[in-house]
């Protein structure tokens, strides 16, 4: 079955992770026993009901707040796919964290409180979904049961959103009016909102078209790993592991390593599964090859006539992560790409992007916790790139501060020269 990866996204206290607890429940993708701990907690609070937000809210000073401040992550499956549900925090000050769950998703999952409307943290959150190729973005119009289950409300969200959305590169977009506190349009339809004529948010998650989002034409395989065992059975074994970033590697394919240039051909294509003919985005494989050629982890595989660019210049734009630094011109970070290292030094800040407005703010000094502006850094060792609209894998890199070695932003490359 296709796996979908999947992200909410959004303001506080919109209903993320009740959403997510509802669709574990309704899909009945929970434990007994995880339902009788969430069930006496809720208890104990002088609730009447369960509160599913605690499935996934699983910190302690998440339940004390009410808040989500960590990415949790959730699996289940249905009978047509599997998915890995990413439950990202609202609140401004965790951005960061929304932007690590969102960084593989497939589809965000974009909440809205119908009584409150689009507010600044949904735009943040909906540009970043759009800054990141995002494929498919959903808009779940929550809580509209205290809304009355008005069509009016949901239709002038649903216009407001949309216009904002015409500014974005937004690829797929639906629309989801729904309850996560009383199911909704979650798993089944609602008889409380007869107008909608749409699917459930379950039965869109398992028909939405995935398998075409992938890069199945520039081969890219960053290498992250030498196997290379020391016994007797494998003296002779030498494999490259890593995950097929774009493309499909076969079992007599010419391939080039960079940054030799050296040449050979894939012999095997190892997995925890066994041998393969052929590997694709996402496998994580082990890639065998005929001759003995020096490759090294950071190294990067691909064809002989489709290759990244190696640069040293990279034009990015940059979410800031830091709330005790701010990123300047002639600042120098360590920059991890795929499982490459460099020193980088920050030669010009172009513009700060208002999320509001879309609009570019140049002149400015500094970018600080959750802006975004794009950038020029000069690197001391050169990367192999692919512009991120090509290749989310090859074509994004963190920034990483030298003397905390906390990660301090995260980029997006428009431009490698």
């Amino acid at each position: 079955m296709d796996l979908l990866r999947l992200a909410t996204a959004g303001s506080v206290d919109d209903g993320k992770s009740t959403l997510i607890g509802r669709l574990l429940y309704d899909s009945k993708s929970i434990f007994e026993d995880q339902l009788t701990h969430v069930e006496d907690v809720s208890r104990r609070r002088g609730l009447g009901t369960a509160d599913l937000a605690l499935l996934t809210d699983g910190l302690r000073a998440e339940r004390e707040q009410g808040i989500t401040i960590d990415v949790a992550y959730r699996y289940f499956s249905t009978p047509r796919r599997r998915f890995v549900l990413a439950d990202t925090p609202g609140h401004p000050q965790y951005t960061r964290n929304m932007v690590t769950g969102a960084s593989t998703a497939n589809l965000a999952l974009v909440l809205v409180d119908a009584r409150n409307g689009i507010l600044e943290q949904t735009r943040r959150h909906a540009f970043l979904a759009t800054l990141l190729r995002v494929p498919h973005i959903v808009l779940c119009v929550n809580k509209m049961d205290l809304v009355d289950h008005s069509q009016d409300r949901f239709n002038e969200i649903r216009d407001e959103f949309s216009a904002f959305a015409a500014k974005l590169d937004v690829g797929d977009l639906t629309f989801v009016p729904v309850s996560a506190l009383n199911g909704d349009n979650i798993v089944s339809r609602s008889v409380s909102m007869p107008w909608y004529e749409g699917p459930s948010l379950l039965h869109h998650l398992e028909e939405v078209h995935i398998a075409s989002d992938r890069n199945l034409v520039d081969v890219r395989f960053p290498v992250q790993y030498v196997i290379r065992p020391r016994d007797d059975q494998h003296h002779d074994y030498r494999g490259y592991a890593g995950q097929v970033a774009g493309g499909v590697l076969a079992v007599g394919d010419t391939v080039e390593v960079l940054p030799s240039g050296m040449q050979s051909t894939i012999s095997h294509i190892d997995t925890p599964d066994g041998p393969v003919d052929e590997a694709f985005a996402p496998m994580s494989v082990v890639i065998r090859l005929a001759d003995n050629v020096d490759v090294s982890r950071g190294d990067l595989i691909c064809r002989p006539q489709n290759q990244p660019v190696m640069s040293q210049t990279v034009e990015a734009v940059v979410c800031w992560m830091s709330g005790t630094s701010k990123l300047q011109e002639g600042q120098r970070y360590a920059l991890k790409h795929t499982h490459r290292w460099s020193k980088a030094i920050v030669r010009d800040l172009k513009y700060r992007i208002d999320v509001n407005s879309m609009h570019r703010e140049e002149g400015v000094q500094a970018l600080g916790l959750n802006d975004i502006g794009r950038v020029t850094l000069r690197l001391a060792q050169p990367i192999f790139a692919d512009e991120y609209r090509r290749n989310r894998t090859t074509g994004s890199f963190i920034l990483v501060d030298e003397a905390t070695n906390n990660t301090v932003g995260a980029g997006i490359i428009t431009n490698a020269s």
